[in-house]
């Protein structure tokens, strides 16, 4: 469900926006002025701002420009009774994803809400494919961004876990970053010169998951035509990630939770047990 905070200092207009938001079943929450949505941005992930112009304190054209500069990669969309052309231009400017004059338009409300959320997928989805090519071409990894104080505790975290080898599981809204810590906490690590080996549960159909995770013997189902070695033997020595853990069956969590516990893995097929010594590493976005 996209979250989305609504800044606002007429408690009227938080109200019709929260109704209405929340109708279309977005997750909504609220400031009322300018620094208090600068705490929230920063102590919170969100999918979209919907930030008013005039406020007291700290101003919507403050908040725009603060976002800019502490790197938050969310989409805002500017509202304001006072709305003029220039207003207008001079946020776009500053990175805003459209501007809307109140009170809004309850049909172009919804479709720039729309709009706006599936741009900020997008960018997400790009900064990843950017990033996948920067590491293939430079084999440098990417550095975590931002000196917030949730970043620096995120950053003192990885720190303290890396060299342990606790495993670790990594909870955050789609697009927060959980893949980067995933492979800072592996780099940091005594398995960093080991391979890490990346499952992306999700995108795995649940009859599947246990063949790709643990490997299978030839002709131990239809269409295993050759023996095939499974992530956790790949990733032996080395770090395995668990994307979206989530998403797994809870079979197949329940195999792995013996993995975890007896270090041993068995191919689908098999009837011999396979030591693996694997630290693994989880990420969701789910309240597991």
């Amino acid at each position: 469900m996209p979250s989305i905070l609504v800044v606002d200092d007429e408690a009227s207009i938080r109200r019709t926006l929260r109704e209405i938001l929340e109708y279309e079943d977005f997750d909504v929450e609220e400031a009322v002025d300018g620094e208090e949505a600068l705490s929230a941005l920063r102590e919170n992930a969100y999918d979209l701002v919907i930030l008013d112009v005039k406020m007291p304190k700290i101003d919507g054209m403050e908040v725009l420009e603060t976002i800019a500069d502490e790197g938050y990669e969310v989409p805002v969309l500017m509202i304001s009774g006072h709305g003029t052309i220039e207003t207008a231009v001079e946020s776009t400017k500053l990175g805003a994803y459209d501007f809307i004059e109140k009170p809004p338009d309850l049909n172009r409300l919804l479709v720039t809400v729309r709009n706006a959320l599936d741009h900020g997928q997008l960018e997400v989805e790009n900064r990843r494919m950017r990033q996948a090519i920067t590491e293939q071409n430079t084999g440098d990894l990417p550095p975590i961004i931002g000196e917030s104080d949730v970043i620096r505790e995120v950053k003192d975290t990885v720190e303290r876990v890396a060299p342990t080898e606790a495993r670790v599981l990594i909870s955050g809204e789609n697009g927060t970053g959980k893949e980067l810590v995933a492979k800072w906490i592996h780099y940091k690590s005594a398995r960093a010169e080991e391979p890490m080996v990346e499952v992306n549960c999700a995108a795995i159909p649940s009859e599947l998951i246990e063949s790709e995770l643990f490997g299978h013997e030839k002709g131990s189902f239809t269409g295993a035509t050759q023996q095939r070695i499974g992530k956790f033997e790949q990733a032996h020595e080395g770090t395995l990630f668990l994307d979206e853990i989530g998403d797994m069956s809870l079979s197949a969590q329940a195999k792995v939770l013996r993995v975890l516990e007896e270090d041993e893995i068995e191919r689908v097929g098999g009837e011999h047990s396979i030591s693996v010594d694997v630290r693994v590493v989880a990420a969701t976005n789910k309240d597991l």
